[in-house]
């Protein structure tokens, strides 16, 4: 007892996810693996059934997107429970540390999960979690992101879509205030490991090339807000400082935030036009004010019941339900995939101001009262 404990001890220190996994290894041991063995050999599926109740697992990728905590894992928790009452969720968010992804997915493997839900940090890095899955019996169901290796099916949005409602929007804008070839844009990318980062960026230049200057654009690591903020200050020296830019493509929310602090800072005043993604409170309540131009909102309700029954099914040995089909360079899987939506001012009362998202309340606080009653939200 002692001699196990020391470890974990040490590990107190590194943070909650390690101890998550560990503490999941340790709580199974080789019992979950004697299970799983068993599963295996029944065939079809796992050997799972509703009524008896199984282990789903769910990793998630990290929590600065404020999505993954307050919508995607509740409304998974709650479509899986749902559907299958006495189904355990177990669940782990990496912190967008693709060695902390690979332990927590073994310890849930050791832990006698039937399937696994997978929104990877690296989806190149995450075929090892998926091989290794399917060495044990074990399907993957890929969420949100498209990991590569065998697996079982896949659920997220068009993507291309969510780079060409975010260009169009922002080519709109632009054109309200004369020439949009008047002065460059910046872009601003996502991560270069995230597929889906590639899909937004190529959307966008569908829309954008031949009709703006992109004057500066980066790919930005781990879809870091600071990043964004530091990319965004090079970009406008480079141009030629404030009142240069006249607009910013931005493939989030969180890196919307730090762009437009960084042009806040520059002078900039008004704010040029500025995108985002994932319909964040706080770029919700910039949007109200003006600071933030548009968002695009991905309904995580869908995303996550899909996902949900995507799961049972592919543990119970059932059909997968699908839309369409997607292939992710090793194998072609049943896949649903949803339609995005564009939130600017004007229909912020009718999209993301609706239950099970956000109140009025939580929108329109004090600071933002004014701009919300002139916006006719609540």
């Amino acid at each position: 007892m002692t001699t196990a404990l020391l470890p974990v001890r040490r590990l107190l220190r590194r943070g909650p996810a390690v101890v998550l996994a560990v503490a999941l290894v340790l709580s199974a041991g080789a019992c979950g693996k004697a299970k799983q063995a068993e599963k295996t050999q029944k065939g079809g599926g796992t050997g799972a059934s509703v009524e008896q109740g199984f282990k789903v697992g769910l990793l998630l990728p990290e929590s600065k997107t404020a999505r993954y905590e307050r919508f995607d894992k509740p409304f998974f928790e709650a479509r899986v429970h749902q559907l299958c009452p006495k189904c355990e969720v177990l669940y782990g968010n990496a912190q967008q540390q693709t060695n902390i992804q690979q332990q927590q997915a073994e310890a849930l493997f050791t832990n006698g999960i039937d399937v696994l839900v997978l929104d990877s940090v690296d989806t190149k890095a995450a075929a090892s979690i998926v091989s290794s899955a399917k060495a044990k019996g074990i399907p993957v169901i890929a969420y949100d992101r498209l990991a590569e290796g065998p697996i079982s099916g896949y659920v997220s949005f068009d993507n291309e879509t969510v780079g060409r409602l975010q260009g169009t929007s922002l080519v709109d804008a632009l054109k309200r205030g004369g020439d949009p070839k008047r002065g460059p844009i910046i872009m601003i990318n996502g991560s270069p490991t995230d597929p889906n980062a590639a899909e937004y960026k190529r959307g966008a230049h569908s829309v954008l090339d031949g009709q703006v200057i992109i004057g500066r654009e980066y790919d930005t690591p781990d879809w870091s807000n600071d990043k964004a903020q530091q990319e965004t200050e090079q970009a406008i020296t480079a141009l030629g400082g404030p009142g240069r830019v006249i607009g910013a493509y931005v493939a989030n929310d969180g890196m919307a935030g730090g762009a437009i602090a960084a042009l806040k800072a520059a002078g900039f005043n008004p704010v040029p036009p500025v995108t985002g993604q994932d319909a964040e409170l706080a770029a919700i309540q910039r949007i109200v004010v003006g600071d933030q131009y548009m968002t695009v909102f991905k309904p995580y309700l869908p995303e996550a019941n899909a996902a949900a029954e995507m799961a049972i099914a592919a543990a119970t040995g059932e059909k997968i339900p699908a839309n369409t089909t997607k292939n992710n360079g090793t194998v072609t899987v049943p896949a649903t995939i949803l339609t995005p939506i564009p939130v600017t001012k004007g229909n912020v009362a009718t999209t993301v101001a609706q239950p099970p998202y956000y109140t009025v309340a939580e929108i329109c606080t004090p600071d933002f009262a004014a701009a919300c009653k002139a916006a006719g939200i609540g």
